[in-house]
């Protein structure tokens, strides 16, 4: 395998146990509701200043998530080093180190914790972005609208803006385009025919 390859096996595998991670830990949290609850509330449920930890929901959530923005930064070095394309990796470590700070600052640590959430999502909501001039169609419109999608409900959300969906549906309409997107990225970098079309470093 080439450094290509690397890379999509590796962003392949942290997305998919990530997702595992999270419908397992939905599975065991008891009466855990996808609109009402936000998806860190796996790792720890805040709500005035109570906070509480159901495990293993919480163990699963904070590990999974945390293994998937270590892999997805050893992925980057890889794109980097197939691509020398310096843009979309700093992008994809940016969102990868979000991720890490989710698992190990969980609504618990208050402040941190929306922090390196947003961290995660708007980076993440760039590196699809991004990735429009990095592949080929038709995955780079694919890549272009899951961004926008993503980066759009940032901001509703950020507006509290739920459209009918509550909080935690809103989140997940942040989350879910970036996850499939991360998911057919590794699957185009795994491809034996994917070309790049930028060679050079830079945006």
């Amino acid at each position: 395998m080439n450094y290509r390859h690397i890379a999509g096996l590796l962003l392949f595998i942290s997305t998919t146990q990530f997702i595992f991670g999270l419908l397992i830990a939905e599975f065991l949290y008891p009466g855990y509701s996808a609109s009402a609850n936000y998806i860190s509330d796996l790792g720890a449920t805040c709500h005035n200043n109570v906070c509480i930890i159901n495990q293993p929901s919480s163990h699963i959530f904070n590990t999974s998530i945390f293994l998937f923005g270590f892999i997805a930064i050893i992925s980057s070095y890889f794109i980097w080093r197939e691509f020398q394309n310096h843009f979309v990796s700093v992008l994809l470590i940016l969102t990868s180190m979000g991720m890490m700070g989710v698992g190990l600052f969980p609504e618990t640590a208050g402040t941190t914790h929306t922090i390196v959430s947003f961290i995660a999502f708007f980076f993440g909501g760039l590196s699809a972005v991004a990735s429009y001039k990095f592949v080929k169609p038709p995955f780079a419109y694919v890549s272009l609208l899951m961004g926008l999608i993503s980066l759009i409900a940032l901001a509703l959300f950020g507006s509290k803006i739920f459209l009918g969906f509550g909080p935690g549906g809103m989140e997940r309409i942040i989350a879910y385009p970036l996850l499939l997107w991360a998911v057919g990225f590794g699957g185009y970098l795994m491809s034996l025919n994917c070309e790049s079309k930028i060679q050079a470093s830079g945006p």
